[in-house]
């Protein structure tokens, strides 16, 4: 019993054994993981670029290659000939395919397309509704295809309402509400209900009655906010939406041109067709003839006919009127459009002849104006604006932060004097990098300059030159190097920089300056002392070669002497402590000569 107890105990300690060596080699692991990759020194969840990750490989079915060849009952096969082809489904996924519950207004591209079917419907009753009336241009003959475009606009009006509005997200309070019955009665609530009831309005039943008479869809009309909400998820989704602003004020223009051609024409029949000078004759094309007749009168170019009884008198005044307000409208509104259009490149411009008005005021050398004016042209032209962090000084931090890594993480991620530390550093570091674009032979930094920042190239190429006139090449660093590390980080008078740096071409830089680097490094001091090793490591590097090696004709006066050996060292020690007067004392004394005689 005695024995088997403690063979049992014995298992259990080499069990227990087992798991902590297991452990520790798990520890071990994950610590040269830390060391190693530089995502994987920071525990907590940090945010990540906006890319998305590759899909993974599916896997293969269990069975082998044997099942791989045979088709699988969800898959449609088509025969033809003596060939197998595979046929998409598309009748199948037309009618497994689910409606969304709720859709986002701001976002959701397949809204902003169902409200440019909901558009063009308004667009026909805007624009055909006039003529109809005005012109014969609708007749017993083709009054069924009137009709049949007529009711199926109406049915747009109508999905949009069933199907569309009622399941549109809103914001409560700061929450985004998804709830079908919410949804349902914030839109029951609103005015855009009220509007598209109003603009269904069943008046197509006086048919009956009046006959087909297009005013009676008038209320169809009505849809204008479908309208405006299209033009604002549009504009949010072009890159440049001026020119849709420019198409959309011209339309503005010609509908005004169309509206007063109908009316032109329904004034002419009221009168009778060529019954004066005035009135429209009834030759050629008459809604070509009326168009023509309301640009010149719309636009006052004058060269009219003279109204002659009192309602053409009536109508001319009102269309005088109402042509110099609607033009002077539609010059205004095309102004701010085309403002708007090169409000960046007139910022641009402004600068450009204050600096060249300043420069002049002070007679300043007509080359460093050149290269003034070159730098502006260039970064203007390579970056569409003068200085980024205008445009994400208005975000709040998260997106900056957001954009910033999809901007610059790939190359500052890379450079191996922030391999290893903390990952949320590295992206509260990207916040505070600054864009600059130097020009060809301009200088980055001078050798014995004070070192306050640190750069890293984003594209074109620098040059460092030292050499004895200090014009040689040494080396050219390209797009993701970084200089200027060691004076970032070191102290003690070695802040100095070491070389002369120079831009070969145009370069664009991103510069990390020295007080933001310690602001950051105050709250990750691990990372603090990682980079301070790595700082003094790359400066006892850059320092060495001096430090052993000699001038070639330099001689010592006093040679250096052999280390001292321990026991020896030990010997004297005690021999000091015991207050000796031996020779031992006199050859302490004796090496301390020697070592003040050195230094």
């Amino acid at each position: 019993r005695i024995g088997s107890a403690t063979s049992q105990s014995s298992a259990i300690i080499n069990t227990r054994l087992q798991e902590l060596v297991k452990l520790f080699k798990e520890r071990t692991e994950k610590v040269k993981e830390k060391l190693i990759d530089p995502d994987a020194t920071s525990d907590e969840e940090s945010p990540v670029a906006s890319k998305p990750a590759p899909a993974a490989a599916p896997v293969p079915p269990p069975g082998g290659d044997e099942e791989g060849d045979k088709p699988s009952g969800d898959d449609h096969y088509c025969e033809m000939l003596c060939c197998t082809f595979k046929c998409q489904p598309w009748l199948d996924r037309l009618k497994s395919y689910q409606f969304p519950s709720s859709i986002d207004p701001l976002t959701n591209l397949m809204y902003v397309l169902w409200l440019f079917f909901v558009v063009m419907a308004w667009n026909w009753n805007c624009w055909l509704i006039p003529v109809r009336w005005a012109f014969p241009y609708q007749t017993p003959a083709n009054i069924h295809c009137w009709l049949l475009v007529d009711y199926f606009c109406d049915l747009i009006y109508l999905l949009d309402i069933l199907l569309f509005q009622t399941r549109l997200q809103f914001v409560q309070g700061g929450d985004i509400i998804t709830d079908k019955k919410a949804m349902k009665e914030n839109y029951l609530r609103s005015q855009r209900f009220k509007m598209d009831v109003l603009c269904l309005l069943p008046l197509d039943f006086f048919y009956f009655k009046v006959g087909v008479n297009p005013l009676l869809r008038f209320p169809r009309c009505l849809k204008y906010m479908a309208f405006f909400e299209f033009n604002n998820r549009l504009e949010a989704i072009l890159t440049k939406a001026y020119i849709y602003r420019v198409i959309r004020t011209t339309a503005y223009l010609l509908y005004s041109l169309h509206v007063n051609s109908c009316l032109y024409y329904w004034a002419s029949a009221y009168e009778g067709l060529g019954s004066t000078t005035w009135v429209y004759d009834g030759e050629g094309n008459s809604y070509i003839r009326c168009y023509y007749w309301a640009v010149k009168t719309l636009i006052t170019i004058g060269g009219l006919p003279d109204p002659k009884t009192l309602f053409e008198i009536v109508f001319q005044l009102l269309n005088y009127f109402t042509g110099v307000f609607a033009f002077s409208v539609m010059i205004g509104q095309m102004r701010d459009v085309v403002g708007a259009a090169t409000a960046g490149q007139t910022y641009y411009r402004s600068c450009m002849d204050s600096t060249i008005k300043y420069m002049n005021f002070y007679k300043i050398p007509r080359t460093v104006q050149n290269r003034v004016k070159t730098w502006y042209e260039y970064t203007w032209h390579s970056q569409g604006m003068l200085d980024e962090s205008e445009l994400l000084v208005q975000l709040p931090d998260k997106m900056r932060l957001d954009i910033a890594i999809d901007v610059n993480y790939n190359i500052v991620s890379k450079v191996a004097l922030f391999q290893g530390c903390d990952r949320q550093m590295i992206f509260d570091m990207l916040k505070r990098l600054r864009s600059v674009v130097y020009l060809p032979n301009d200088y980055v930094c001078k050798k014995g300059e004070i070192g306050r920042e640190m750069y890293i190239i984003q594209a074109g190429q620098v040059q460092v030159l030292g050499g004895p006139d200090g014009k040689s090449v040494l080396v050219t660093l390209k797009a993701g190097s970084v200089f200027g590390e060691i004076s970032l980080l070191a102290a003690g008078g070695g802040n100095r920089r070491t070389a002369n740096v120079v831009a070969h071409g145009f370069a664009n830089l991103f510069i990390l300056e020295k007080k933001d680097l310690n602001e950051i490094l105050v709250h990750y001091p691990e990372s603090q002392k990682l980079l301070r090793k790595k700082a003094k490591k790359m400066l006892k590097n850059n320092n060495k070669p001096k430090d052993e090696k000699g001038g070639p004709g330099e001689s010592l006066i006093i040679p250096p002497k052999a280390e001292t050996p321990k026991l020896f060292k030990a010997t004297l020690a005690a021999t000091g402590r015991m207050g000796g007067k031996g020779p031992l004392a006199r050859l302490r004394w004796r090496l301390k000569e020697l070592k003040a005689m050195q230094a």
